[in-house]
């Protein structure tokens, strides 16, 4: 059996362990975002024993030209999952920076650099890869669930380096093109969504965790092709309007888990097991991008008419709970608050009616779960690292 990103025995979800729970003996993205606060990086440092390595961490393999990790037995025949080997490169990357040991982008790199060079059907990324054979094991492709991530940390590792990384910059693009040639679609009715892609034959459905692509889209249009700059605006638009109408054509003003574009459907769950809400954050996430990049008061307005929703059929006594149908306007609670609600969900609303100037866009990247991390400039790291240096000895 090949080795596993956290282990060969470990059932534990890479995901919800490395972003949400913690990893590296501590809450890693947390403490990423804490240590890019002045005065605070030293914490970062010293949370990893000296002269730890990453394997010994806990966090790569230390074998094979990626150290994928592993999944539920669900993933396709126990396939490593795009969204979660493809979505490490922030975090180790900002490490390298703050330790000063490179052993952590070298790591991730290994992956990108695997997926650069495998074959892509149609230039497009399916969701699942086997470890094993490093082949994709199924073609199926999703900008939401199973892939969604991996997209905007290629865009998102261009920005946070100031805009250097010309590899992730041009697998963004590339990745954009085949997007937008395979599985953009437009609606009778005149709405942009990104369908899902299974073998070849389109799935006209759109997943809410895929609503953060219109934000994706947006931040990264001002470095596309200069005659494409507006292209790209516009279709941040477009879909962020689409993903705004799964949640107005609701009774509860929320949007549902999925909702589709056939048998006469626009924008709507028309399946029970879509009807959902649990409180995710992807839709006022694009919100937030729009607003900043744009200053359109409708993003304002639309963020408001969330929050309005939120609390007449999410609040409760200690909390806030997902319902179980959105097109109810009596709430059935499923009485679990996700952490990705206080994580992501109020952030991006708190930053939608805040001044651009608190964690402004120039300067700091949300990684998926919208932890804050610094732009990367190097003359600033290397005075911080020289700090650390001395502080040691």
């Amino acid at each position: 059996m090949a080795d596993t990103c956290l282990g060969l025995k470990s059932l534990v979800h890479l995901f919800q362990y490395f972003w949400r729970e913690g990893s590296c003996k501590s809450v890693l993205t947390g403490w990423l975002s804490s240590a890019s606060v002045p005065g605070s990086a030293v914490a970062m440092v010293y949370g990893m024993r000296e002269g730890e390595s990453v394997e010994e961490c806990g966090c790569l393999s230390s074998h094979g030209e990626l150290g994928l990790s592993w999944s539920w037995g669900w993933a396709s025949a126990g396939s490593s999952i795009l969204a979660e080997f493809g979505t490490l490169h922030l975090e180790f990357v900002h490490l390298s920076e703050v330790s000063g040991n490179p052993t952590y982008k070298e790591k991730v790199m290994n992956i990108r650099k695997f997926l650069n060079k495998i074959e892509k059907p149609h230039g497009l990324y399916p969701n699942f890869l086997s470890p094993v054979s490093g082949n994709w094991v199924q073609h199926h492709v999703s900008i939401g669930g199973l892939g969604d991530s991996f997209y905007e940390y290629l865009i998102k590792s261009y920005l946070m380096s100031a805009k250097k990384d010309e590899e992730a910059k041009k697998m963004y693009y590339d990745a954009l093109e085949a997007i937008e040639t395979n599985l953009v679609q437009k609606s009778p009715g005149g709405l942009t969504y990104i369908a899902e892609w299974r073998g070849g034959i389109l799935d006209h459905k759109m997943g809410h965790l895929a609503c953060f692509s219109g934000g994706m889209i947006a931040i990264g249009a001002a470095d596309g092709e200069l005659q494409k700059r507006k292209h790209y605006m516009d279709l941040a638009a477009e879909i962020t309007h689409t993903c705004h109408e799964s949640y107005a054509r609701s009774d509860t003003k929320l949007g549902p888990e999925a909702f589709r574009f056939d048998g006469g459907a626009e924008a709507t769950a028309t399946r029970l097991s879509d009807r959902y809400y649990i409180l995710r954050p992807e839709v006022v996430e694009s919100y937030m991008y729009m607003w900043r990049l744009t200053h359109d008061p409708k993003y304002r307005e639309w963020g408001w008419e969330a929050i309005q929703a939120l609390e007449k059929y999410c609040r409760v006594d200690a909390g806030f709970s997902g319902i179980r149908d959105v097109y109810s306007t009596t709430p059935n609670y499923d009485n679990m608050q996700q952490s990705f609600f206080l994580a992501e969900t109020l952030k991006y609303l708190y930053l939608l009616f805040s001044d651009d100037d608190l964690l402004p866009l120039e300067d700091w990247i949300f990684n998926t779960e919208a932890h804050p991390l610094p732009v990367v400039r190097h003359s600033c790291m290397q005075g911080e690292n020289k700090t650390h240096q001395r502080q040691k000895h």
